[in-house]
């Protein structure tokens, strides 16, 4: 069998993060030979990674002559390809599988020293699949943190004041950015943390990832998708609710009926062994048959802006968008996956719906970790 190699960092590259399981921001190499699991690192690391007692074997750069080569005269591009192959050879790997997004530079180099390569993705996504208990706690912790920033979100929402055509909040004009604000504080007091949540309004909905902005209006439909990584494990959790403020249009009422009931189906059909492709594909059924286009019924090469336009949802882990899907092209579901569910209807230039649970798959059916009230209204 092929040994294992990954080099990168464990901020960007989750293959590597879920073998050391440690935030290190700089490239460093991961073999599996000989049955050993091993890390080679700059020193100043080296404690962190013994301390995490996750079973590696971990060796400092300067075993594999990392002095030497930084004496050499070498620029910085060939004193790393030199150091990579180095390493490689001293841990006699000849032959290995590797990550999709291995790098270039790093494989050009082992190649043409005979070094054989190989792009095995799918080895790497079963890994990740079925969570260790670490993860799985961070998933959980994650959901927690977006849970608290939805109702803190919801709570601004059903504060604000209507005053002179406008909404304020605290003293504030209500924007998604302020929304935001709100949102990130939260996330930071669980421990938590999001590039940029999705706070959208009006039309801005409709357009599935428009990270929203602008002034809230009082008769607004908002949507907040909120997918914050927990700091400690990099495990992410995702979310959607929206809400509507003011009078609700009968179109964003049929639409939301619509997704609760898609996602209770959707939900029920989640176990073991079923197909996420055809549990996209029932929901696609459920929307035509209410007369929305979708990725099912849809012409060949046509591109959708209205109806349900996206996949059913997706693996959630140590990426916010990972293996297994539940798209035209999905996964079979297995015990330990953490996939989404998030039907949604829009209307371009007009605004849309989307609901999203977050759900563990268990050995006789699923778990819903998402703990948060569905209500589209927001009472005052």
């Amino acid at each position: 069998m092929a040994d294992v190699l990954i080099v990168g960092d464990t901020e960007r590259v989750p293959e590597l993060r879920h073998e050391v399981p440690l935030g290190i921001p700089d490239p460093f190499f991961y073999a599996e030979t000989d049955g050993r699991r091993i890390v080679v690192i700059g020193s100043m690391e080296v404690p962190r990674v013994e301390a995490a007692k996750a079973g590696l074997e971990v060796h400092p750069l300067e075993e594999f002559g990392a002095d030497e080569l930084l004496r050499s005269g070498l620029d910085t591009y060939a004193f790393r390809n030199a150091l990579a192959l180095r390493v490689v050879q001293g841990l006699g790997v000849e032959r290995a599988v590797v990550p999709r997004q291995f790098p270039l530079a790093v494989g050009d180099e082992l190649r043409r020293a005979g070094v054989e390569l190989e792009v095995d993705q799918e080895l790497f996504d079963r890994r990740r699949r079925a969570k260790t208990d670490a993860e799985l706690d961070g998933i959980r912790r994650a959901q927690r943190a977006t849970e608290a920033a939805m109702g803190a979100a919801l709570e601004l929402l059903r504060t604000a004041e209507p005053r002179n055509g406008r909404l304020e909040a605290e003293g504030e004009e209500l924007t998604c950015e302020l929304v935001k604000e709100r949102v990130q504080a939260v996330f930071l007091r669980h421990g938590a943390f999001s590039d940029e949540p999705i706070v959208s309004h009006g039309p801005q909905t409709a357009i599935g990832h428009d990270a929203g902005s602008g002034p809230i209006a009082p008769d607004d439909v908002v949507l907040l998708d909120l997918y914050p990584r927990d700091l400690a494990s990099a495990c992410y959790a995702d979310m959607t609710r929206t809400f509507a403020l003011g009078a609700v249009p009968d179109e964003i009422r049929e639409y939301h009926r619509l997704c609760r009931e898609a996602l209770e189906q959707a939900t029920a059909a989640v176990r073991p062994g079923a197909d996420g492709g055809q549990i996209h594909r029932a929901a696609c059924t459920f929307f035509a048959e209410h007369g929305y286009p979708t990725q099912l019924t849809k012409q060949e090469g046509e591109v959708l802006q209205d109806g349900f336009y996206h996949g059913l949802g997706h693996g959630v882990g140590l990426a916010v968008h990972e293996p297994p899907s539940l798209g035209m092209l999905g996964h079979e579901l297995v015990a330990g996956d953490v996939v989404t569910i998030e039907p949604g209807l829009y209307r371009r230039g007009f605004g849309g719906v989307r609901i999203e649970d977050l759900l563990l798959v268990t050995d006789d059916g699923c778990e819903v970790l998402t703990d948060f009230p569905y209500d589209l209204e927001v009472a005052r």
